[in-house]
């Protein structure tokens, strides 16, 4: 009676191994072979269905983004050029609000009584001076030109502490030429981060001695102030919602 129980379970042991031998290696190479390949039964015993989750790998290059912000935003910059009663020069920049010629700058960088020069489109345009905010340091002018570059005014509400921001400015460089007011300006860029806002007030870690009435971008190219500069270079801006405000927008 043990002998029979023992050949019964020795049967069944080997029964197990084989069927499980033939379903994890002989199945799958016979339907390797190519006499098999078009038998549909060895070919379905021998695969496994299976399901993948692909693995997307998306680079984002900052500076490509950069460069697209950059190129998206260059033309809303405006080059202001002063010349004052008493002989000294103010350079600076400023913002182009509207397309039919409302931009906004630095009070101080047109102050009265000076003579005044703007820059936007390639080329010097003819202005007039609409009011000036001593106070909040703005001053509002329509220029004679048509057609100017604008950009979209960012939500400062959505605006964080260490959001990445990059500010525009246009450079006025020495020359020999006779007048020596009208030299073309070229672009220059400066980045960093949001370092404090609050809802009167925002700084950033930039630091640009050239930089007074440049506008301050996010990376989506929205404007999110005027920068006004210290002596020591400390860039602090004049936040959007007051320009708008002040502009009437």
């Amino acid at each position: 009676m043990t002998k029979i129980i023992f050949k019964i379970l020795l049967v069944f042991l080997l029964g197990v191994f084989g069927g499980v031998w033939a379903q994890v290696y002989l199945l799958p190479y016979l339907a390797s072979r190519p006499f098999f390949e078009e038998i549909d039964l060895i070919k379905n015993l021998g695969e496994r269905e299976m399901t993948i989750n692909p693995i997307q790998r998306i680079t984002v290059q900052e500076n490509t983004a950069l460069i697209e912000a950059i190129t998206k935003v260059e033309k809303t910059v405006i080059g202001v050029k002063t010349k004052t009663n008493a002989e000294e020069i103010l350079e600076g920049s400023g913002l182009v609000l509207t397309s039919d010629g409302l931009v906004v700058t630095l009070a101080n960088l047109v102050p009265q009584g000076s003579d005044f020069y703007f820059y936007a489109n390639g080329q010097w345009l003819s202005f007039q001076i609409l009011k000036r905010d001593i106070k909040n340091n703005l001053a509002l002018i329509k220029l004679s030109g048509e057609n100017l570059g604008t950009s979209g005014f960012a939500d400062l509400e959505k605006t964080k502490i260490g959001e990445r921001v990059f500010l525009l400015n246009m450079e006025f460089e020495e020359s020999t030429s006779t007048n020596k007011l009208l030299i073309t300006p070229n672009m220059s860029v400066n980045e960093g981060i949001i370092s404090f806002i609050t809802a009167d007030q925002i700084k950033t870690n930039i630091y640009e001695v050239n930089a007074a009435g440049s506008p301050l971008f996010n990376i989506a190219g929205d404007i999110i102030g005027l920068n006004a500069v210290d002596q020591l270079g400390r860039v602090s801006i004049i936040p959007i919602s007051v320009i708008r405000e002040f502009a009437g927008l």
